[in-house]
Formats: structure tokens, C-alpha cells, sequence
């Protein structure tokens, strides 16, 4: 490879700073460093899950990395109209059903540790990664536009480079000193504004995992309909998904509670009113293991249908869920924010990873374009921030939105409620990032276009 214009350093290796690395892989000319603080690239959790608005991201990495990720998913790539989730009103002794999702497309779903793997496998020997670099804080000069980035780890080894993307997720280190660079010189109010968005919050949103044995849930209901069929039972204030994974092996429980008077500021900023953290912990203990007792005490009012599949608990997980408040920018100088880091969102539209592959590759075309040089950098983060970070943030708030719905805390009635969940939640298969991208060609080329 020739002198390239300039380096880049992705913190964080996970699906957002991987997609974002193989799209800067692309570009001969651009040097690309991946600190993943983990000592293996490989994580182990919960799925990934991709709706055809992302997929298609995916697909403009061409066939090769498609088919891969296709053998991994083990279906196929549609956009026919299919049947998604059948949802029931279950706050009641004999449930009812009152819709069927129908989405244009799948989800997409892969084992993570599969789907970062496929990512790998398409990064070429000119980017370099490096495993247990966990970033503490950057330093950059605002004077010298031409002088490097400092990273500094938390093994004590610091390292440069000259434009720093912080794809470091929910708790990243990289979000802290961008705002703190952002907020001086503000006036005080406007300053604690942007401060409030340092740390994550807790939503107000508890999520409950497990996963059930088939065997012994057929042994008490043979004809169970989670067995078959992807359904979600839905309460007042609490509901739960659940459908067969493993090739039929296991039913995948996934339920959640909302405390409605918090999700409903989540993402807002600073209200000058203290946010409670999650059952009064300390921030860091956001995921605890349950007793079955424990596990199901939120779901006991749910229908006999549902009792069934519960009574078939052994335990489970706890996670608070926590999000990023709506921010006032996602760059600053030479340093950007993207995916988690950016806009954690709530899970309940399945639409966390996507918006990070969406992140990725539209942070790829504007720094990887010819006219983009080490100069005009923090150009090209501004139009990645203009383009990218209103939807995000509108995507996350649907996505809270339509958790919202499906725990029946929205004034909408029971006959409308499949139309208004499908209409909240369509712009993940409906529509696509491409208006987004010709505008940020559009944007970089054209320098003469005001974008402040």
C-alpha cells in the first residue's frame, strides 16, 4: 500500500466497528487499527438479528460475504411479505389473539460469535487489530488540525493515529471525552445539557432471557403453539416473546417489564431531576441470574397459555436495559460515535445492530471518498452526524415506542393496535439507506454547501 492519507483507529470490535472496518478496507488508501478490549474478537451472547433495510447494507459488500452470512443464518434472503409474530392479548384468563405481524422480508438471524466471524474473514492483512486494548480516554489537538490522535489503554500503552472512531458500545470510553470536548465553552445550562448524556441510563425497561427445553414443554402441552410458531403474549405494563430456535430444540423466552414514567424520558437530557438507577445498584450491575420463582413472578397474571410455557422455567437472566440519551452530536473534531456508543437503544424493534451496520457504512463513504482528506475530516464527521444521527435517534425512539405498545401503555385501541405496531415499526423493512448515501457523496463533493 502507498503513503495513505491518513490512519483510522476503530475502538471497539464488535458488529458495528467490524462492518465499519471491512468498509474501509475498500479504500487502498486509508490505514485502518481495531482495538477490541476483549482478548478474543469471537463474543459470546445473545443473536444478532439483521432486517432487510440492513441486509441490504450487507449485501453492497457483494456475493461473497452474503453467501457466508447466509449459510450462517440458514434461510434465505427474501423480500416477499411473511408472516413475522402472532401477538395475544394475554392479561386475562382466556387469551385472545389480535394480529399477525406480516413483515416485507425476515429477520435475519445469526449467532454472533458466527456473524463476526464472517466479518473477519473479509478484512484484508493491510488492517491491523489488536485484542485486550481497552481505551481510557484520547487526546486531540484542536490547533494543529494535522497533528495525531493519543490513545491511551488500560494496559498503560498508548497509541496514535489521526481520526478515531469510537464503536466501544453502551459504556464507551470514547463518548465521555467527545462530549467533555464538546461542552467547553458552553454556557452553564447548555453544558450540563450535554454532560447529562455522558452515562448511560437505565430505561426503565427490565428484560427477562432463558431458554426452555422443546422436550419438556411438549411433555406438558404436545401441542404448545411456541412449538411452531413465533408468539408474544402481551400484558399491562409486562409481556414476552417466545418461539423455537436450535432446530426445534429450544424455546427461546424472551420477556420484558416497563416502568412507564421512565421509558417515557429516557432519552431525554438533563431534567435537573436525579434518575434512579436500576433497583438502586450501583450502574455496573445491570444483569443478574434468577430462581424460575423469580423468573416468572412478573408474568403470573398472564394467561393459561402462557402459565404453561412458565411453569417449564428452570431460571434465567435479568438485564436492565439501559440506553444512551438522545445526543447533541455523535463528533466532534476528528473523532466520531457510532452504533451503541451513539444510540443504544431499547431491543424491542431488533434494530440495535442494523443501525450500527447503517452507521458503518455511511461513516465508510464519506471518509473513504477521494475528496475527503486528513483536512476535511471533520467535515465528513459532520455529514456523517447530520445524515445519521436524526434517524438513529428516531429509531430508537420507535423502537421504545413499540415496546410501549405491545405492554398496552399507549391509548390505542385493541382493533387498531396490529396497524399502529406495524406502522411504527415498518421503516426497518420499507425503506433503505440509500437517499442517505447519494446525499453524502453529494455533501463531500461539494464543498461549497453549508452544512452547519
Amino acid at each position: 500500500m502507498s503513503t495513505p492519507k491518513f490512519r483510522i483507529a476503530i475502538c471497539g470490535g464488535g458488529v458495528g466497528g467490524l462492518t465499519l472496518a471491512v468498509a474501509l478496507s475498500r479504500y487502498q488508501d486509508i490505514a485502518i487499527d481495531v482495538y477490541e478490549a476483549a482478548q478474543t474478537f469471537c463474543e459470546i451472547g445473545a443473536g444478532v438479528g439483521v432486517w432487510p433495510r440492513a441486509f441490504r447494507v450487507l449485501r453492497k459488500f457483494g456475493p461473497d460475504l452474503e453467501q457466508q452470512l447466509l449459510q450462517r443464518c440458514g434461510y434465505e434472503y427474501t423480500e416477499e411479505y411473511v408472516p413475522a409474530v402472532r401477538s395475544r392479548k394475554s392479561d386475562q384468563a382466556v387469551g385472545i389473539e389480535l394480529f399477525d405481524l406480516m413483515t416485507k422480508g425476515k429477520l435475519m438471524r445469526f449467532h454472533r460469535a458466527d456473524f463476526h466471524g464472517v466479518l473477519l474473514s473479509q478484512l484484508p492483512p493491510s488492517c491491523t487489530t489488536h485484542n485486550a486494548k481497552r481505551l481510557i480516554s484520547y487526546s486531540q489537538s484542536l490547533e494543529d488540525r494535522n497533528s495525531s490522535i493519543t490513545l491511551t489503554f488500560k494496559d498503560g500503552s498508548t497509541a496514535t493515529c489521526d481520526v478515531l472512531i469510537g464503536a466501544d458500545g453502551i459504556k464507551s470510553a470514547v463518548r465521555p471525552c467527545m462530549l467533555r470536548e464538546l461542552a467547553e465553552g458552553m454556557d452553564p445550562d447548555e453544558k450540563q445539557s450535554v454532560l447529562s448524556c455522558i452515562n448511560p441510563v437505565w430505561s426503565g425497561v427490565t428484560a427477562y432471557r432463558t431458554l426452555i427445553s422443546a422436550e419438556k414443554l411438549r411433555a406438558r402441552c404436545p401441542d404448545h403453539r411456541v412449538l411452531k410458531q413465533f408468539t408474544q403474549y402481551m400484558g399491562k405494563d409486562a409481556y414476552f416473546l417466545a418461539y423455537p430456535i436450535s432446530l426445534g430444540q429450544y424455546v427461546n423466552f424472551a420477556g420484558f417489564t416497563l416502568e412507564r414514567d421512565l421509558v417515557d424520558t429516557a432519552y431525554k437530557a438533563d431534567t435537573g431531576i436525579p434518575r434512579p438507577s436500576f433497583k438502586g445498584k450501583t450502574d455496573n450491575e445491570w444483569v443478574g441470574e434468577l430462581t424460575a420463582e423469580q423468573f416468572v413472578e412478573p408474568f403470573k397474571d398472564l394467561e393459561e397459555d402462557a402459565q404453561h410455557l412458565l411453569e417449564c422455567v428452570d431460571r434465567g437472566t435479568l438485564w436492565a436495559v439501559h440506553t444512551v440519551k438522545t445526543l447533541p452530536s455523535t463528533n466532534f473534531g476528528r473523532v466520531a460515535i457510532m452504533g451503541d456508543a451513539a444510540h443504544a437503544m431499547a431491543p424491542f424493534q431488533g434494530s440495535g445492530a442494523g443501525q450500527s451496520i447503517e452507521d458503518a457504512y455511511l461513516l465508510a463513504t464519506v471518509l473513504g471518498h477521494e475528496a475527503t482528506t486528513l483536512e476535511t475530516v471533520p467535515r465528513a464527521l459532520v455529514i456523517y452526524d447530520k445524515l445519521r444521527r436524526p434517524f438513529s435517534s428516531d429509531a430508537a425512539m420507535r423502537s421504545m415506542r413499540g415496546g410501549q405498545l405491545c405492554a398496552f401503555q399507549e391509548e390505542v385501541p385493541l382493533h387498531e393496535l396490529g396497524d399502529v405496531i406495524t406502522k411504527n415499526w415498518e421503516w426497518a423493512w420499507l425503506t433503505d439507506l440509500d437517499d442517505a448515501l447519494e446525499e453524502s457523496v453529494r455533501l463531500v463533493e461539494d464543498s461549497s454547501i453549508n452544512i452547519n
